[in-house]
């Protein structure tokens, strides 16, 4: 024994003392126990298995998109629970409840123009598609516009509340024409999306 430990770089008494004296093993679990219940808000003790079923009720009807945060509003609003999204997010994930997590996309650099040397106008024209809410009435706002990169000028722009093909084909043609472009002269247009914090 006294070669092992010698090879091992661990003095006699360090090993006789463990021998006599070993590590009391600590449990496995993690944090406390789950109880198994939560409150509403008058106090009253409402079980999991309840709280499951309607969950199950909420995913069921309109609100199947819902994510677990939206689905704790909910719980709380509907049924005055006092519960944390982190209770339903462990319930939903008992019940499969729980959408797959979104793969991570690369974010592609932007190299609009990059390649391109400019050197007068309706040479290259940008088209942002720009989108917002507009909370008073509830509803999304689309503005369209096209952009000569060469004096950064407005040339054509859309604004609604919609942003389809036609209105976009609409608005290269108000652009085409208001620039006197002919057809050999047509310029690049390359497009983006953002959206607008209204």
């Amino acid at each position: 024994m006294r070669t092992v430990l010698r090879i091992c770089g661990v003095p006699r008494s360090t090993y006789y003392y463990r021998l006599q004296h070993p590590e009391p093993q600590r449990p496995a679990g993690k944090g406390r126990p789950v109880p198994g219940f939560s409150y509403d808000k008058t106090g009253t003790q409402v079980k999991d298995v309840r709280i499951q079923t309607w969950l199950r009720r909420l995913v069921q009807g309109p609100n199947g998109a819902f994510g677990y945060r939206k689905l704790t509003v909910l719980l709380q609003r509907k049924h005055g629970l006092l519960i944390n999204k982190k209770k339903v997010y462990r319930l939903c994930k008992s019940l499969n409840l729980l959408a797959p997590k979104r793969e991570k996309t690369s974010v592609v650099p932007r190299k609009i123009a990059n390649n391109r040397v400019v050197t007068g106008a309706n040479q290259l024209w940008q088209m942002d598609i720009k989108y917002g809410y507009v909370a008073g009435q509830r509803r999304h706002f689309f503005l369209a516009s096209i952009i000569d990169v060469f004096d950064r000028n407005i040339v054509a722009y859309h604004r609604g509340s919609t942003c389809r093909t036609p209105e976009i084909l609409r608005t290269v043609q108000k652009a085409i024409e208001a620039r006197k472009v002919g057809q050999r002269d047509t310029p690049l247009i390359f497009a983006r999306t953002m959206a607008l914090n209204s």
